[in-house]
């Protein structure tokens, strides 16, 4: 999400907070990464949600008057097609079902379902929490709304069918953000972090923690770029995706091990 002084405050108060131990990072194994290839990306988007399908990014873009549903393009970072969100919402996280592309928006608590093909707008839904992230399994969408939860919902009717919550070493994990599915792992933005939780869709646990603190030096010196957040995976090929707000580089990335 989010971001300016009051929202920062609340997670700073906040007592859901990711364990540390006495080397700072959290009771979970941490990777770190490998810089595979970099790719341009629109240093004006808000990035809120991407996927990656058919050889394309689908990005949503957030903050209000500038919210945005987008098909890019990889190698360029070329916009092809965009539908723009009414002034009133804040663009949130995207996913893809069948033929269409679902998006969520931030306090409105309202949704968008469009036509894959063309951005067509097909009907909207309501949720009672706060929308933040979404990614989908096979079998039903899987969204965060800031908190521990992470909720599952009927992609037909929209309504909750479960939920987890995100613990590591039985500490809840707040602040779950932008979402993907990898593997049959949930992999999880934290905001305000430079950190993805790996996240068992079954028992909620992290099983491990992706460190990507160092892409933050990949950027330079770019003051008004905002935290990490954007997690995309191609299936067919099995690259990873990772940008962040306002970031002007798009990072296909290797997990590896810290040695």
């Amino acid at each position: 999400m989010k971001k300016g002084p009051l929202l920062l405050i609340a997670v700073l108060l906040s007592t859901c907070l990711v364990p540390e131990t006495a080397s700072g990072m959290t009771g979970a194994p941490v990777y770190g990464y490998k810089v595979v290839s970099v790719y341009p990306h629109d240093r004006d988007a808000f990035t809120q949600g991407l996927f990656f399908e058919d050889g394309f990014l689908y990005e949503g873009t957030g903050l209000y008057g500038r919210s945005e549903l987008r098909k890019v393009e990889l190698k360029t970072g070329k916009v092809l097609r965009s539908y723009r969100l009414p002034d009133r919402f804040f663009g949130e996280g995207i996913t893809q079902w069948e033929d269409k592309i679902i998006q969520l928006s931030w306090r409105e608590k309202e949704g968008f379902v469009y036509e894959k093909e063309d951005f067509g707008l097909v009907r909207k839904f309501s949720y009672e929490t706060e929308g933040w992230g979404l990614t989908r399994d096979d079998k039903r969408l899987i969204m965060s709304d800031g908190s521990p939860y992470l909720h599952f919902l009927d992609p037909q009717t929209f309504k909750e069918t479960g939920r987890i919550e995100v613990t590591d070493k039985g500490v809840p994990v707040a602040n779950l953000n932008e979402l993907e599915y990898v593997k049959g792992r949930i992999y999880a933005n934290v905001w305000q972090t430079s950190r993805i939780a790996i996240i068992s869709p079954e028992t909620g646990l992290v099983e491990a923690w992706l460190d990507l603190s160092g892409l933050v030096h990949e950027l330079g010196a770019l003051p008004d770029a905002d935290v990490l957040n954007g997690i995309a995976y191609d299936n067919e090929h099995d690259r990873l995706f990772v940008t962040g707000k306002f970031w002007p580089k798009l990072f296909e990335i290797r997990i590896v091990p810290v040695r």
